[in-house]
């Protein structure tokens, strides 16, 4: 009898363990997402999720659920995808006039976007939490929304311009394309400096 009621017991205290084992990894699997799961989840803060979890997926074993890492990727996704429209812009050929010269200062235009793109990086790479941190999060914001007012001045060049419709159409796109994925950049920018504000002394 003693021996059943020790065996009783122990088989009890073994439930016990195994179901304070089991909600302890569910809580934790829900406070600490894998990194798929991040990156679906701070895509959210975004204005264009899904363009946002497309673009950065493939790097989510990269950014590890860091938003730190993540607004870096996203930063560098940004400027990828300005460089591929650049060069796609630098082989139009077929345009004169007022076509070339829209083309062009579209150009220059988000050839500044990547310059100022490429300062964000290199700028949100010298954070820490100190006491510096608003100051170079500030830095980094205003370049990103910089970058950003550059692509829509280009799409604004296009305005009523007298182009070729398939061409002007094309050309829209993808700068539209191009500032969406830098809108996604700024806000996840955005996301990380105001979850680390309250750190900095």
């Amino acid at each position: 009898m003693a021996t059943t009621v020790r065996l009783v017991s122990l088989l009890l205290m073994n439930l016990v363990i195994y179901m304070s084992s089991t909600a302890q990894c569910s809580i934790t699997k829900h406070a600490d997402p894998n990194p798929a799961e991040f990156v679906k989840l701070s895509c959210r803060a975004t204005r264009y999720p899904v363009l946002c979890v497309h673009s950065l997926m493939a790097y989510a074993g990269v950014i590890h659920r860091s938003d730190r890492q993540l607004a870096m990727t996203a930063l560098s996704v940004s400027i990828s995808r300005t460089r591929k429209f650049l060069k796609k812009m630098s082989k139009a050929r077929g345009m004169k006039g007022r076509e070339w010269r829209a083309v062009q200062d579209c150009v220059e235009t988000i050839g500044d976007s990547v310059e100022r793109l490429k300062q964000s990086v290199r700028e949100l790479g010298r954070t820490g939490l100190g006491e510096d941190f608003a100051w170079h999060m500030s830095n980094v914001q205003t370049w990103v929304s910089a970058a950003l007012t550059d692509d829509n001045t280009c799409l604004d060049g296009f305005a009523g311009s007298a182009m070729n419709g398939n061409v002007k159409s094309d050309i829209t796109e993808r700068v539209v394309h191009v500032a969406q994925v830098t809108s996604n950049a700024l806000a996840l920018v955005n996301r990380f400096a105001s979850t680390h504000a309250t750190h900095s002394p």
